[in-house]
């Protein structure tokens, strides 16, 4: 097994040896809700009535207990939460998150997104 890069953190695993995430995008969403927690711009509390809420909300409309549903909820319970305590109305988000996606559709393989600053 290679070792990381110097200054490179090793991907976390889980005690199965299994890495945590799935993919890249899933330890954004954990990452960006601690910041926002240890910045105290939400709670604990918050954050997690969110996310109760999203994966209850997941689960009533009958997706499957995944790690993916899962992650999905995160990320839903993290635009709630930027939106209910970050002062971000959803719409922007939205749209940011349309922005994004459009982005990174148009980008070639292996080149970094670039995202307007609209």
């Amino acid at each position: 097994m290679s070792q990381p890069a110097e200054g490179a953190v090793a991907p976390l695993k889980r005690m199965d040896g299994e890495p945590v995430f799935d993919a890249p995008w899933q330890a954004s969403v954990m990452a960006m809700a601690d910041a926002l927690i240890a910045r105290g711009a939400v709670t604990p509390k918050a954050w997690s009535e969110a996310l109760g809420a999203a994966l209850k909300d997941a689960e009533a409309a009958g997706e499957p207990d995944t790690a993916e549903t899962y992650y999905k909820a995160a990320l839903r319970a993290l635009e709630r939460v930027v939106e209910a305590h970050g002062g971000i109305p959803a719409e922007i988000v939205s749209a940011r998150r349309d922005a994004w996606e459009a982005a990174y559709r148009a980008t070639p393989h292996g080149k970094p997104v670039r995202l307007s600053r609209e």
